[in-house]
C-alpha cells in the first residue's frame, strides 16, 4: 500500500461510539488516509481500542519545576501568593539547560497521559534580563526530542501591570514592541519542524499588554491567519484593576476593541460576566479551562452553562501550570466542579446526554480547533495521533463497547494506555 501502515484494533472510536471491525490506514506523511470497515476476522490488535490523541490547549512547560513548591503557606496568604513567589524564584534561576529539561519532562509526561498535541503558551523568552529570545527555540527543541506535536503560542508581554513596568525576573518575559515580536515570530518560523510544529500568537493578559499593542497584535494575527490566545479574567483583582484603568471589565474591553473570531481562545474566564461571555461566543470565540490549576490556585469555578457546556465549539482544556498532568482528571474535575458548585448533574453533556462524549470532545476536537491543527479525530486528512487502550487493564474491568469511554474518562487514566502515537509513530 505504498508504504502505508494499517492498524486493525478490536475497537475504534468513531466520534460517537466504539465500533468493531475498523481499520485505520496511515499515510507515510503521518496523516490518516482512511478509517474503513473490515471483516471481523481482520482484527490484528485484539484487546486494544484506539482513540484520537488528546489536545492540551494551554500549558506553561517551565512551571513543571514548581511541582510541590506552592503547597506550603507559612504566611497564611493563600495558595496564589505562595505559588507566585515560588514561580519568580524559579524564573530567576532559569537557564537554557534547565528550561530544556523541564519542558522535555513535561512534554514526555503529557505523552504518557495520552496528550499528543500541546499549545505551549510561552512567555519565558530570555536567558537573562538582557534579552535575546534564546529560550524560545529551547522549547521547540524539547518538544521535538520528546515527540509531541506543539503549537508554540509565543506570548507578547510588555508590562508588569496596568500602571507598572516589568520588574525583577519579569524582565525575562519582555517584548519591547510589536515589530520586535513579529521579527522573532518570522525567525522562529524558519526553525520549525513543519510535520509537528506550528506557531500561534498570544497576548499574555490585558494587564501585560496595552490596548494599542493588543489591537495591533491581534490585527496582524488575523492577517496571518494565526490562532490568538490570551489569559482573560482568571482572578477578581485583575478585573478590578481593568475597570479602574479602562472603565470596564477585561472581556467587555476585548469585545469592544477587537474583531473577535473563531481563532480567538480566551483562557480561564473564571469570573466573566454572562453578557460579556455571550458576546464573545457569538463572535466565534472559544474558552480554554484548566480545572486542576484553577482549583490549586483557588481561582474559582467558571459557570459551565454560560460557556456552552459540551457544545460543538465551546470549551477546550489545558494543563496550565502542569502541577499534575492528567487529562482524564482535568475532564473529571471540569464536570464534577459544576455538579458541586451549581447543584446540577451533567453540565457538560452531548445531545444524547452523555457526559463522557462531551468531555472527550473538549479534550480532543475542541482543543484542536482552538490550536488550529487538524487533529483530535480519527478521520481522513487528520494527523495520525492515537491513544491505544489496553482493554485488559484492571481499571477498565467490566467495560462494554457502550461504556468503554465512560470507564476510561471517569474510572481510569494513564494506567490503561498501552501506546501513544504522534504522526503515525509510536512515541510512548
Amino acid at each position: 500500500m505504498n508504504g502505508r501502515q494499517v492498524i486493525q484494533p478490536e475497537l475504534t472510536w468513531t466520534g460517537t461510539s466504539f465500533e468493531p471491525a475498523r481499520q485505520i490506514v496511515i499515510d507515510p506523511d503521518g496523516t490518516i488516509a482512511a478509517v474503513e470497515a473490515v471483516s471481523a476476522q481482520a482484527t490484528a490488535w485484539p484487546g486494544r481500542a484506539v482513540l484520537p490523541g488528546m489536545v492540551n490547549a494551554h500549558s506553561h512547560a517551565f512551571q513543571r519545576g514548581l511541582r510541590g513548591r506552592g503547597e506550603v503557606f507559612p504566611t497564611g496568604a493563600g495558595s496564589f501568593w505562595s505559588w507566585r513567589d515560588s514561580m519568580y524564584e524559579l524564573v530567576a534561576a532559569m537557564d537554557g539547560a534547565m528550561l530544556y529539561e523541564l519542558s522535555r519532562r513535561a512534554f514526555t509526561e503529557m505523552l504518557g497521559a495520552g496528550i499528543t498535541t500541546v499549545g505551549e503558551f510561552h512567555y519565558l523568552h530570555h536567558e537573562s534580563s538582557g534579552g535575546g529570545y534564546a529560550l524560545d527555540e529551547v522549547v521547540l527543541r524539547a518538544a521535538a526530542d520528546s515527540g509531541i506535536r506543539i503549537v508554540l503560542l509565543n506570548a507578547y508581554y510588555r508590562a508588569g501591570g496596568f500602571d507598572s513596568p516589568l520588574q525583577g525576573a519579569q524582565q525575562r518575559f519582555r517584548t519591547a514592541s510589536c515589530d520586535e515580536y513579529w521579527a522573532q515570530m518570522d525567525r522562529l518560523g524558519g526553525l520549525l519542524d513543519r510535520s509537528t510544529q506550528t506557531l500561534g500568537v498570544a497576548a499574555h493578559s490585558i494587564r501585560a499588554v496595552c490596548l494599542d499593542d493588543l489591537a495591533a497584535l491581534h490585527g496582524e494575527a488575523r492577517q496571518r491567519e494565526l490562532v490568538f490566545h490570551m489569559h482573560v479574567e482568571e482572578q477578581p483583582a485583575e478585573i478590578e484593576a481593568c475597570v479602574a484603568a479602562y472603565g470596564d471589565r477585561p472581556m467587555a474591553v476585548l469585545n469592544q476593541r477587537l474583531d473577535i473570531d473563531d481563532r480567538f481562545c480566551a483562557v480561564h474566564c473564571t469570573h466573566t460576566a454572562p453578557e460579556d461571555m455571550a458576546g464573545f461566543l457569538a463572535a466565534g470565540g472559544s474558552v480554554c479551562i484548566c480545572p486542576l490549576t484553577e482549583a490549586n490556585l483557588g481561582d474559582g469555578i467558571p459557570d459551565g452553562r454560560k460557556i456552552g457546556g459540551g457544545s460543538a465549539w465551546g470549551v477546550s482544556l489545558g494543563t496550565d501550570s502542569n502541577l499534575r498532568i492528567s487529562f482524564v482528571e482535568e475532564m473529571r474535575l471540569l464536570e464534577y466542579a459544576q455538579r458541586l458548585g451549581r447543584e446540577s448533574r451533567g453540565v457538560f453533556v452531548d445531545a444524547a446526554g452523555r457526559c463522557a462524549t462531551a468531555l472527550w470532545q473538549a479534550a480532543t476536537v475542541n482543543g484542536a480547533r482552538a490550536l488550529g491543527v487538524n487533529a483530535g479525530a480519527l478521520q481522513p486528512g487528520a494527523a495520525a495521533d492515537l491513544i491505544v487502550l489496553d482493554l485488559a487493564a484492571p481499571s477498565l474491568a467490566g467495560w462494554t463497547p457502550e461504556t468503554l469511554l465512560e470507564s476510561f474518562v471517569f474510572g481510569s487514566g494513564a494506567e490503561a494506555i498501552a501506546e501513544v502515537w504522534v504522526g503515525g509513530r509510536k512515541r510512548s
